[in-house]
């Protein structure tokens, strides 16, 4: 599921910014003012972004297999549940096999439909075949379909902590959407090796995963 605009909603701080000398993302010191943050968030997106462009499709689509495999393992048996994926999106893990694969084991499967900026996320039901329409940013969504509630959120990141804290497009969809549902889903977080990062700076706001899956995981 991809969530993208400026930046989530600003923390209150009173401490004067610092702008992280240049913007290094090498260089990680703490950062207490919200503007700050945001901006090194912001260069930190794009460069995490360009990262994983940068690795060729045939690499993707293996480390993708292998992030499979590693859901595959974790999450276990199917079968009555309902699963929330998302249509791969500027290089992200590709995991519309998983997905069918879901289907045929007896699960049910959903996609992350974006309604008004500044508001949670909508899941409707998606099953591979369904008649799909362009959503936000040319994003597939079902094209129909009545609002589910998944028991498992698997979640794109552009860069992921140690805390399982999620770098994501900068909208907040996600972190809405958690603290809006009546109860909470296992929430897992997938992406690439390279993404791992030191630290988001996560704010009061930010909701960690609850487990991460990368390709390594999947190994």
């Amino acid at each position: 599921m991809s969530d993208k605009r400026d930046d989530d909603g600003p923390a209150q701080y009173a401490s004067p910014p610092c702008f992280m000398h240049e913007l290094d993302p090498g260089y990680q010191m703490p950062l207490s003012d919200w503007t700050d943050v945001r901006r090194w968030r912001k260069a930190e997106r794009e460069r995490l972004i360009g990262a994983r462009l940068a690795v060729s499709a045939d690499a993707r689509a293996a480390m993708s297999q292998r992030i499979g495999e590693g859901l595959d393992t974790l999450v276990g048996n199917v079968a009555g549940l309902m699963v929330s994926l998302y249509w791969p999106f500027r290089g992200e893990p590709d995991l519309r096999g998983f997905m069918a694969s879901i289907n045929a084991r007896g699960g049910r499967t959903a996609l992350p439909v974006v309604i008004e900026k500044g508001q949670p996320l909508v899941f409707r039901a998606y099953a591979p075949g369904d008649r799909l329409e362009k959503g936000v940013w040319n994003i597939p969504i079902p094209a129909e379909g009545d609002p589910v509630l998944p028991d498992i959120v698997i979640s794109p990141v552009v860069g992921i902590d140690p805390s399982n804290y999620r770098l994501g497009y900068g909208g907040g969809f996600y972190d809405r959407t958690l603290a809006a549902m009546p109860f909470r889903p296992l929430v897992i977080g997938v992406g690439y090796e390279l993404q791992r990062i030191p630290t988001i700076y996560p704010q009061r706001h930010d909701i960690p995963m609850t487990k991460v899956v990368t390709e390594a995981t999947g190994a």
